[in-house]
């Protein structure tokens, strides 16, 4: 029997997100989507230019008898830099943040913890934000398995292919079959 759960991480690019957790083994969806801010509804043009406070984010729905928050966590520690402030790479601006929005508070205590944890995995400081969800605007279809559809493109080939190897390299008893 499933037991659904849901958890919105930003870290970057949604595309480097959704493309490493829909490889996930209990992994339900995954959608890309803005988080965080004040405005209603925003366009990616909105986001992309730093007038929203959102965050790029993916929302993430799991089956906690197949994947841990844990296991989760692990793999979003890994997927990006949580020590940078406001940048993944050459994506710059507080809508790369990192950031976790949780469902509700015994969720949230239980990443504010997992963070504190991971933090000895790192040689500065972890910068990720942890809070409750207030929204979530889904970004469009055309950011669906952005991925998948595009795996060409040198964003795709030089930013998020490394990082599935990565995630195959550390993670491979995770990955779905």
């Amino acid at each position: 029997m499933k037991n659904l759960n849901r958890i919105t991480l930003g870290g970057g690019c949604f595309w480097c997100l959704e493309a490493i957790f829909n490889k996930l083994n209990g992994v339900e969806l995954v959608r890309s989507g803005y988080s965080g801010g004040l405005l209603e509804n925003p366009t990616w043009a909105q986001v992309c230019g730093g007038e929203t406070d959102h965050a790029e984010v993916c929302e993430i729905r799991f089956d906690t008898s197949l994947i841990t928050l844990n296991t989760l966590l692990d793999i979003f520690w890994e997927s990006h830099d949580p020590t940078t402030l406001n940048r993944q790479g050459y994506d710059v601006g507080s809508q790369y943040r990192s950031v976790i929005f949780c469902e509700n508070e015994h969720q949230l205590k239980s990443c504010l913890e997992l963070k504190e944890l991971a933090g000895s995995n790192f040689k500065n400081l972890i910068v990720t934000e942890v809070k409750l969800r207030r929204n979530f605007y889904f970004a469009g279809a055309y950011h669906d398995s952005y991925f998948e559809l595009n795996k060409n493109l040198p964003y795709c080939q030089f930013v998020i292919s490394p990082k599935l190897a990565k995630l195959r390299a550390q993670f491979s008893k995770h990955l779905k079959k």
